[in-house]
């Protein structure tokens, strides 16, 4: 392709000049079919360039975005070669007989030259070393590379290059919580330094511990850094990268559904001059791919990619043996919750349904938002071009106090979860006794309380909105409880859920997870 838009711009000047210059020359020629089909080839040429000029995307000069003209001008640039060769064979047959020898050596060269590129292209990728352990090194996580083999972090870690064409996908991603899964998390970074100590005083290594990095650190994991007990979770590079762009685009395929990170990743094939340093290969290369973008978005953009399943890879979660040498224990799950929900359209033990079933995770946690970014599209018929959401509103709201996010996005998570979840105060048991009788429900009267009375307060939490349950997080960073109130003439006469000096929850709260 790249040999295509370089003899492409090439033959542009000399074309037009040979074109002007023999028109000129033989417009008055008495030979009329050989003029007129001279012409025609001559227009249609110009047809050619122009359509692949337009197609090619120039940066500051001209960019159809239009999907209706791109259309268009492909249909026109690959039709007009056919009629380019067929008005020459005319343009030849009126005049001077054809030397077919020549078209036929310059077609084995074109062939020749192809078949190289093609050669060239799929030796040219950078290849990672191999695990000396082979597949074991991935357990007890579930994800695997394609090729068993370890995947260069500079492959993973092009965040800044896909800031080029899609600075509106990178702004949001750069807030959410998936750019910081990582060791860049400080509540992460705790738990996991924690397990890795346990697990070296333990087993003597730190193994086990990839059952959260196939998720959680993607880049020193499948680059082969993450398995050194000395590894530098704060100053090495891979250690900050958190889930990039290339990491979810270069999944290839789920093997099946059972979470911990199962799927398979890739090295995604590249552009020509993607990983060069030079300034102009690389402008050459961001053309490239503006020109001709439909390899780019099959290699990082698959129909897994708008399914549930590719989410549920890391959103559900078990405890392996290998871990807590004892047993399998089911840890956050949202995929089966959300598969067995009214919501999906998949369950019937729900309180209540959408007006239309939500088939994956996408139609909730990445609403369209206006753009302009190079693959924005309109959607939804509005005129309006957007993109997918990569902030992926929902998020823990607490996550703005650990990490360096902006209060936008905050705001952004804070307005997605209002309303999400309800708590009624349902009925009342007079006394200690949970077998006592049940005053309830509530409403429209209120049932009278008397002073030094010891009353159960039952209440209800139900979900609004949501698709899965409430959080199912980890207790050492979710932790979920309800606080009640209770007072009487302004002075607090009750409460339950409280927390100390340090932030110790009362023990005999009710606690959500």
């Amino acid at each position: 392709f790249l040999g295509h838009l370089a003899l492409g711009l090439v033959f542009i000047v000399p074309l037009v000049l040979f074109g002007l210059w023999h028109l000129k020359r033989s417009w008055s020629h008495p030979n009329r079919r050989a003029v007129k089909a001279g012409l025609a080839l001559f227009t249609i040429s110009l047809l050619l360039l122009v359509s692949g000029l337009l197609l090619m995307r120039l940066e500051g000069i001209v960019e159809v975005r239009s999907e209706l003209w791109r259309s268009i001008f492909y249909v026109a640039h690959v039709a007009t070669p056919l009629l380019a060769g067929w008005l020459f064979v005319l343009h030849r047959l009126a005049g001077p007989q054809i030397h077919w020898s020549t078209g036929v050596m310059w077609s084995v060269v074109a062939l020749l030259f192809t078949g190289g590129m093609l050669l060239w292209h799929q030796n040219s990728g950078q290849e990672g070393a191999s695990p000396s352990q082979g597949d074991k090194y991935f357990e007890p996580s579930l994800a695997r590379t394609v090729d068993g083999k370890f995947i260069p972090d500079d492959r993973l870690m092009r965040e800044d290059t896909c800031l080029e064409c899609h600075p509106s996908a990178h702004a949001l991603w750069s807030q959410s919580a998936h750019r910081f899964s990582s060791f860049n998390n400080p509540a992460y970074l705790a738990s996991v330094r924690n397990t890795r100590k346990v697990l070296l005083d333990r087993d003597g290594n730190v193994h086990a511990s990839r059952f959260c990095a196939g998720c959680h650190d993607p880049v020193p994991f499948f680059s082969g850094a993450f398995d050194n007990p000395t590894y530098d979770d704060v100053n090495d590079p891979t250690s900050q990268a958190g889930i990039t762009c290339t990491v979810c685009h270069a999944i290839e395929s789920i093997p099946g559904p059972r979470g911990n990170s199962e799927f398979l990743i890739g090295q995604p094939d590249l552009y020509p001059f993607a990983l060069s340093d030079s300034p102009l290969l690389t402008f050459i290369n961001r053309q490239l791919i503006k020109a001709k973008p439909a390899f780019h978005k099959r290699t990082y953009l698959k129909p897994l990619h708008q399914s549930a399943e590719f989410c549920s890879t890391c959103h559900k979660v078990h405890i392996p043996e290998a871990l807590n040498h004892y047993r399998f224990l089911r840890g956050q799950n949202h995929f089966d919750s959300w598969l067995l929900s009214g919501v999906s359209g998949h369950g019937v033990a729900s309180f209540y349904y959408p007006p239309k079933a939500q088939t994956n995770c996408n139609g909730c946690h990445m609403p369209l938002v206006p753009s302009n970014d190079f693959g924005a599209r309109d959607f939804d018929g509005t005129g309006v071009l957007s993109i997918h959401d990569h902030l992926f509103p929902g998020a823990n709201t607490a996550m703005r106090s650990m990490v360096d996010t902006s209060q936008d996005s905050l705001e952004i998570h804070r307005k997605f979860l209002e309303g999400s979840l309800r708590v009624d105060i349902f009925g009342i048991r007079r006394g200690e006794d949970v077998d006592a009788t049940l005053e309830g429900p509530i409403g429209p009267d209120v049932p009278t309380l008397q002073p030094g009375e010891t009353v159960l307060i039952e209440t209800v939490l139900r979900t609004m909105g949501m698709g899965h349950h409430f959080t199912q997080g980890t207790v050492d960073s979710n932790q979920v409880w309800v606080e009640v109130v209770v007072s009487l003439n302004g002075e607090t006469i009750g409460h339950s859920g409280s927390q100390d000096q340090i932030g110790v929850v009362d023990p005999w709260s009710h606690f959500v997870n």
